[in-house]
């Protein structure tokens, strides 16, 4: 466990280079905001977690993400994991402490999520094809081998995965979805993701997203699940989430409704452009998901000739209720 007391320096950069200041910052609690230049590594941590690096990557100048890197020596490759609403990167450190026996792994907080960046919208839209940019820089800018990389995506995470593999083939040796809304399918969606797609119901749905804050970050993560599946997450995961809603200018369901207000168009170019996905997908959907069905799931891979494997009793968040399907998926891709 990271000991909040502790801290850690990170080197504040203007966005003119007009002057440089020394910032001091809690690992999960203070609100961050500008550009930083090389990521900031966090206290020392004991034993196996002395390999994880959270810190912060500069994009551009608006966008600068928090990023987790697990490392490993002699790394067989590398694991990109990309998350969904309401999480942040702390929903795979523990998968990603045990993948990194064997890889390097890497997660980062969307903009609009954790504490990365959170522009106004007429600077960033927020849109899945605008993850897909940021998602492309995140790789340049790290440094990452693409000959040997997997990404697995879930949720928000996974169109703009998707989008930029049609457009860069060679982006990736392999990605694993799951979880998401790949086409323009309302029938398979949660009442309430349907309201944030189309008209006027969307500033009432975005509204009724912020107010349930505490509803959500307790509950959402078991909705839907008997009681017997119902399961919790670490309460380091759930503070950071609940430091992180309100960073910045706008909420973490601010960011969802903007991305959702653009999903219909990405969502159909994906569609139209299936020829072009080239890259190796596997689809790993929870058949008992609430929010987005199964139907979605089996009609993605059927359309792109993906393996498809259905998780028996679990939700919307295979990851977090069966972390050792995660792990064996991401073994099994480099393979």
């Amino acid at each position: 466990m990271i000991n909040l007391s502790e801290s850690f320096d990170l080197r504040r950069r203007c966005h003119r280079g007009v002057a440089i200041a020394v910032a001091t910052a809690t690992a999960l609690g203070a609100p961050i905001s500008g550009s930083f230049g090389a990521p900031a590594r966090v206290q020392t941590l004991s034993g196996q977690e002395q390999k994880v690096d959270i810190g912060f990557i500069e994009i551009d100048e608006d966008i600068t993400l928090r990023r987790m890197v697990v490392h490993n020596a002699n790394p067989r490759g590398t694991v990109l994991f990309l998350h969904g609403f309401p999480e942040t990167l702390y929903a795979w450190k523990d998968i990603s402490l045990t993948l990194a026996a064997d890889y390097e792994v890497h997660a980062f907080d969307w903009p609009g999520f954790g504490f990365s960046s959170r522009p106004e919208p007429d600077k960033f839209s927020y849109a899945p094809r605008d993850y897909a940019r940021v998602l492309n820089d995140y790789i340049r800018k790290s440094g990452i081998n693409t000959s040997k990389l997997t990404i697995y995506a879930t949720d928000i995470g996974a169109l703009p995965a998707l989008l930029l593999a049609q457009e860069k083939p060679a982006i990736a040796t392999s990605i694993i979805v799951g979880d998401f809304a790949p086409f323009d399918r309302p029938q398979y969606m949660y009442e309430s993701l349907q309201r944030l797609k189309a008209g006027p119901s969307m500033g009432l749905a975005r509204d009724q997203l912020n107010k349930n804050r505490d509803d959500i970050l307790e509950n959402a993560f078991r909705r839907g699940l008997p009681k017997e599946a119902q399961f919790d997450v670490p309460r380091e995961f759930k503070d950071d989430m609940s430091r992180a809603w309100g960073h910045g200018t706008m909420t973490t369901a601010d960011a969802f409704s903007h991305y959702y207000a653009h999903f219909t168009r990405d969502q159909n170019h994906f569609e139209s452009n299936l020829e072009q996905l080239e890259i190796p997908v596997k689809v790993v959907w929870g058949e008992t998901d609430l929010y987005i069905k199964k139907e979605m799931g089996i009609e993605l891979a059927g359309r792109i000739g993906a393996e498809l494997t259905l998780l028996h009793g679990i939700g919307h968040y295979p990851h977090l209720q069966n972390p050792k399907q995660t792990i064996d998926e991401v073994r099994g891709a480099f393979r």
